[in-house]
């Protein structure tokens, strides 16, 4: 399988690329953005995704924090641990190493998808003493039904063979796949947000990274532990999101009564990049509900 992406090649145009650099922390070189003043605000991407995920989003909480947004490992052009550890806890772990070398301290953090359970997780285990979470369409709780059944035996078993990365890779080289891809969440996003997850997708090493963390994802252990997260919680719902149904987050809101739901009419699964003024409207404000910065901002 090959390296992964290369940030001469790949990354030559990539979204905010005077604000990236690249950090040694916890065994791994990881790429970060970080852009604005004030203070700190943590972005998680998702499952799959990468620092682009934010490329409209960043600019516009730039004026109000520091925005600090990762590449989680073996995504995007962040180095691969070894599979096992792309589990939450170990994700979660990976991630406080990296805020550690940076000598960060967010005030706030944002978490979208499986980014979400990072954030939770981290602040359940005491790496992440922020004064907020907002878990944008978050993937916080085990799925229902037959998913619950099937998705994590299949995503090991594909994950078992260096096959089906290279075959989805493959197929990605069509750009109609990509775009069926990202509607299939139920978003409608620009041509720019859809070449960039086909340069994610066309990476063998990015795809096997993906599917080696659905492998290992386990959020049972979440689930037990929220009704006693401590920091406030914000749930962004798309109403149109068909990866993560909206009632997700009453599920989420019956172990934490007093976590706050605000829908987005019309936005899917991506609703930072379809609606990202309208998020970022939503953040700031929520920060300034916590503290984290002044009404004004």
């Amino acid at each position: 399988m090959n390296p992964g992406l290369r940030w001469d090649v790949d990354g030559r145009d990539w979204p905010h690329r005077e604000a990236s650099r690249f950090v040694a922390a916890g065994g791994l070189r990881w790429h970060v953005q970080q852009m604005g003043t004030g203070p700190a605000l943590l972005l998680v991407h998702g499952t799959g995704s990468a620092t682009h995920s934010w490329r409209d989003l960043m600019p516009a909480l730039a004026p109000s924090f520091t925005v600090v947004a990762p590449d989680l490992p073996g995504h995007g052009f962040t180095e691969a641990p070894a599979p096992a550890r792309l589990s939450l806890p170990g994700m979660a772990s990976a991630l406080a190493a990296l805020l550690e070398s940076l000598g960060v301290r967010p005030a706030l953090a944002v978490g979208h998808s499986a980014g979400a359970a990072i954030i939770a997780r981290m602040s359940l285990d005491d790496r992440l003493p922020v004064a907020g979470l907002i878990s944008l369409c978050g993937a916080m709780l085990p799925l229902r039904g037959i998913p619950g059944f099937v998705f994590a035996p299949m995503a090991r078993l594909f994950a078992a063979t260096s096959l089906v990365p290279r075959l989805f890779a493959w197929r990605a080289g069509d750009p109609a796949v990509v775009e069926r891809l990202v509607r299939g969440t139920g978003s409608r996003i620009d041509r720019v947000g859809i070449e960039l997850y086909g340069r994610l997708i066309r990476s063998p090493a990015h795809a096997a990274a993906a599917l080696d963390m659905m492998a290992h994802w386990d959020v049972h252990p979440l689930e037990r532990d929220l009704p006693r997260l401590a920091p406030r919680l914000l749930q962004i719902v798309g109403t149109n999101d068909h990866t993560v149904p909206p009632a997700e987050a009453r599920r989420v809101q019956r172990l934490l009564p007093e976590a706050a739901i605000v829908p987005l009419a019309g936005a899917g699964h991506l609703a930072h990049e379809e609606r990202p003024l309208e998020v970022a409207t939503l953040i700031r404000r929520f920060a300034a509900e916590t503290a984290t910065v002044p009404t004004a901002g």
